[in-house]
């Protein structure tokens, strides 16, 4: 069974503060690369929703790596998967909300 992907403007806003980043510090190579990872991931929740690692913090959200820097969170509500949000793993765990 496929899943319906819905995309939040949070998460779309921080991929592209990351795009913003990488094009500046590294190169274009590198930002294609890491939408290519995120493009992946989000591939294999069509149709395997349940890959990433349930949330600690709030019930009925998981997490899967985009890359060792980066999280994406997401919930799964009939039979959709709703991106929430990207955040780095590097932040203080206080302040990730979920």
């Amino acid at each position: 069974m496929a899943y319906e992907i819905v995309i939040k403007k949070r998460f779309t806003y921080k991929v592209q503060k990351v795009l913003t980043y990488l094009e500046k510090e590294w190169s274009s190579k590198v930002a294609s690369e890491f939408l290519l990872k995120i493009d992946h991931r989000i591939s294999l929740l069509v149709t395997q929703p349940e890959i990433g690692a349930p949330s600690l913090k709030v019930k009925d959200v998981r997490g899967v790596l985009i890359t060792r820097h980066n999280k994406m969170y997401y919930q799964i509500k009939n039979n959709k998967v709703i991106i929430l949000n990207l955040y780095d793993t590097r932040i203080n765990p206080k302040k990730k909300r979920y």
